[in-house]
């Protein structure tokens, strides 16, 4: 598949641009526990996965990025030297962002046409916002001959999202997409941007159940609840001086200040307070083994993020319900919420059985269709590593996150 796919997207490079330039990949992410922290300087235990965007690049002579997405069948043409989102089409504002958040860290961006292709459903809550984002970055970084280190990309990227598309994201999605480890979960701390990485034992599925609602965090109600938990912050920092952030909270401040928080705003600190705790209580039953343990906390998350944080919806709910009765030892809302997917784990259920469970009962009870998939633990973004060799005949050498496999193609010689 992975052949197929490379073959394909060459192609369609060398039809639209004349040329195959270089190619870029950047994976997805499924939170396994601790969402709507981040932005509170929180802790998080996502993993980056095998489902992803490739990016082709292909350098230009003049000042002109063109975006080419193959899925949406649309492409967009911005001047390096007049970035505006509003002059863009939703999804072309990302790649744009990126460009706009290198040029004001000082970096002399060329050219490009960027031609895009997703794995990633859009708008399920598995970040393919973030995963375009970092494809953007190496591809403009590597074609105007620089390089930026991994945790620089992400908090690059994630300033292109804040700034310039408007979503006022955390580092979440953006961290794990730049730095994840096959294999692992990331232990991420927003606050000091450290991470630790923690091994999924390998009878452990993790498995995605997208609702096929889709959420737009840019206009949604995402932008609400950042603003509720600064509140909270405000109004315990009167309290607590030291309080920079609901990171800063524990759950005694919080019942000793019950009188002073209005009822909703103390729902909303609650969660966030409950679900540090949650994360690093999960990230310790992963690495001892302890599957029941961590099931256990991702349904106790997706409860505080229903009741508390009011970020699910009824069909997510009923997937949820539905994977819990199909055997998963947890289930929870995965993403920033308001539609989305929810994740499940799943152990010594056959996976065949535990996905059509889910998908007659989504239907049964919705009538829309529910898309149930197994994700892996994958690394973070980076080239497919490109060697040339030969003297009239250059043979390119792609290395691909499943292996390495030889595609040649002919080139003149400059």
């Amino acid at each position: 598949m992975e052949r197929k796919r490379l073959d394909w997207l060459l192609a369609e490079t060398v039809a639209r641009f004349g040329a195959a330039g270089g190619l870029y990949r950047a994976p997805g992410r499924v939170n396994l526990i601790g969402d709507h922290t981040d932005y509170q300087d929180g802790v998080v235990l996502p993993i980056a996965i095998d489902r992803d965007i490739w990016c082709a690049a292909t350098r230009r002579g003049d000042r002109l990025l063109q975006f080419v997405s193959l899925d949406l069948g649309e492409s967009a043409r911005v001047p390096l030297d007049d970035l505006r989102p509003e002059a863009l089409p939703h999804w072309a504002r990302y790649p744009a962002g990126v460009a706009w958040a290198l040029q004001h860290e000082g970096h002399a961006l060329s050219g490009a046409d960027l031609l895009f292709q997703s794995t990633l459903p859009i708008g399920a809550g598995l970040s393919s916002s973030a995963a375009l984002e970092l494809a953007s970055a190496l591809a403009l970084e590597f074609g105007s001959g620089f390089t930026v280190a991994p945790k620089n990309n992400a908090l690059l990227c994630r300033r292109a999202e804040n700034e310039f598309v408007g979503v006022p994201c955390g580092i979440m999605d953006q961290y794990v997409g730049a730095l994840g480890v096959a294999g692992h979960a990331l232990l991420i701390d927003c606050r000091h941007l450290t991470h630790r990485p923690v091994p999924i034992p390998a009878d452990a599925a993790i498995v995605v159940l997208e609702s096929g609602v889709r959420h737009h965090l840019a206009a949604s109600a995402y932008h609400q609840r950042r603003a509720e938990t600064e509140q909270a912050v405000t109004l315990l920092r009167q309290r607590h001086p030291e309080v920079r952030a609901l990171r800063d909270v524990t759950q005694p401040m919080l019942t000793a200040a019950a009188a002073a928080l209005p009822p909703v705003i103390q729902k909303r600190a609650r969660h966030v307070v409950s679900e540090n705790a949650r994360v690093f209580a999960a990230a310790d039953a992963l690495e001892a083994g302890d599957l029941i343990r961590f099931g256990e906390l991702m349904n106790q998350s997706h409860q505080s993020l229903r009741d508390d944080f009011e970020v699910s919806t009824p069909e997510i709910d009923l997937l949820v319900e539905a994977a819990r009765a199909a055997g998963a030892l947890g289930a929870r809302i995965t993403g920033g919420g308001f539609g989305g997917a929810a994740v499940a784990l799943v152990r010594g259920v056959p996976i065949d059985q535990f996905c059509a469970h889910v998908t007659s009962a989504y239907r049964h009870a919705t009538g829309r269709a529910a898309t149930v998939f197994v994700v892996r633990p994958a690394a973070g973004a980076g080239p497919l590593v490109l060697e040339e060799r030969g003297d009239r005949v250059r043979t390119r050498t792609y290395r691909l996150p499943d292996g390495r496999f030889f595609v040649d193609y002919r080139f003149d010689h400059d």
